[in-house]
């Protein structure tokens, strides 16, 4: 990972895992530049500031399919420790256990990026909506063109009277 990103660059550090979004612990202890363990140990020795809504620790198989989707968390792959990740509201509440004004920093960056995330979001889910009315209103012009062409086809199956001379016997 570089060594410093660019803050719109934050977005691409955000996972959704069990339909959260989170950030692993390994990304989070890179931006404040500590070690991984060392930001698991101020954790623990701060757990009940951390319930399950703020961080939990992922499954042997929830690491695997992260690893598998981002190169960048290679080294995760034969660690027989889990990562933990957290969620926003874990983010906003590693501040307050890790003191230094560089965790404050880049936390209030990382608060932006979940902020534009979800905002990103539901401009999709505005968009989404726009397009189903959309394609309602297309599909009932649709069905409207469909019956006018049937009437019309009708119309024209119907036997036509014959004009001209009728010749006796046929």
């Amino acid at each position: 990972m570089k060594k410093s990103l660019i803050k719109s660059e934050y977005k691409t550090l955000i996972f959704v895992i069990r339909g959260k979004k989170v950030m692993v612990d390994a990304d989070l202890a890179h931006l404040y530049e500590i070690p991984t363990k060392a930001l698991k140990q101020q954790v623990k020795r701060n757990i009940d500031r951390f319930p399950e809504d703020f961080m939990f620790e992922l499954t042997f198989r929830e690491k695997l399919e992260l690893v598998t989707n981002c190169d960048r968390l290679s080294q995760l792959k034969h660690s027989n420790i889990n990562p933990i990740v957290f969620t926003e509201q874990g983010v906003a509440m590693l501040s307050s256990v890790l003191k230094s004004s560089k965790a404050v920093r880049i936390n209030i960056e990382i608060i932006r990026a979940f902020v534009k995330y979800r905002a990103l979001l539901s401009e999709n889910e505005e968009l989404r909506k726009e397009i189903q009315e959309l394609d309602k209103k297309l599909n009932q012009a649709f069905q409207y063109l469909l019956e006018k062409l049937d009437e019309l086809h009708q119309e024209k199956n119907e036997p036509l009277t014959p004009i001209g001379y009728k010749i006796k016997g046929k």
